[in-house]
């Protein structure tokens, strides 16, 4: 690559993108939620917010301190990371805090890019990150699934015109946003009924000896208030 090209890559990564219509971005709103409310759709799509999720807890580890040994993601949409490290600590309550709060963390940051007309940054940034987790996949469902999302930001930021691309990219950072609301009251209605003993706020539960309601709530206030930031700036308000 000569230095002409890798100007341009740079020029092409670091440069501001034209604003979307507003039509455009109620319109992928729209679309993110016709996603994430009824159960069919949720069904499937629920795998990117386990990708996010389960990235989450294994970004946080890493930058603790702990041994990531691996991420698993399945297809009735649950995953597991594994980390080492001291069973207790700030490292591991940290790990563990990580995955309900990562989604709508990743979405409320794609939605400060994206207020700064940073697409392309964003596309790219995202597809850095997909990489980077296939690295720590290990089993054959998750890579898949890794490599499809991974592939569909490629294709979209390599090869979409201007408004395909903020489209794209408007729909990604509504559904993170949105996406990450959900599962929090899943955990909750599953909690109700005795169904997740072993979840993360029952897991920081003992960690912390605060009760895991208290760290339920800490996970809605994040999603709700990532959503309510994150939708203030995609929409210019």
């Amino acid at each position: 690559m000569d230095i002409s090209t890798a100007g341009s890559l740079w020029d092409r990564l670091t440069g501001l993108q034209e604003a979307p219509a507003q039509w455009l971005v109620l319109v992928t709103a729209a679309a993110a939620l016709a996603v994430v409310l009824p159960r069919g759709p949720w069904r499937l799509s629920r795998n990117a917010i386990t990708i996010a999720h389960e990235g989450g807890h294994g970004l946080v580890a890493i930058l603790t301190g702990r041994r990531l040994d691996g991420i698993r993601l399945h297809s009735d949409t649950s995953g597991l990371t594994v980390s080492r490290g001291r069973p207790t600590g700030i490292g591991m309550i940290l790990t563990a805090a990580a995955g309900y709060t990562a989604p709508s963390l990743l979405g409320l940051g794609g939605a400060w890019l994206l207020s700064a007309h940073r697409i392309t940054l964003l596309l790219w940034a995202a597809t850095a990150l997909l990489l980077a987790m296939l690295a720590m996949i290990r089993n054959a469902y998750g890579a898949l699934t890794v490599v499809l999302a991974g592939g569909a930001f490629l294709l979209v930021s390599w090869l979409a015109g201007t408004e395909v691309q903020a489209g794209f990219a408007y729909g990604v950072v509504w559904f993170l946003l949105l996406g990450g609301v959900r599962p929090v009251f899943e955990l909750q209605a599953k909690r109700r009924h005795a169904g997740a003993p072993d979840s993360d706020a029952d897991q920081l539960s003992r960690l912390t000896n605060v009760p895991a309601a208290l760290w339920l709530f800490l996970f809605h206030a994040v999603s709700l208030c990532s959503l309510i930031g994150g939708g203030r700036w995609l929409l210019g308000l």
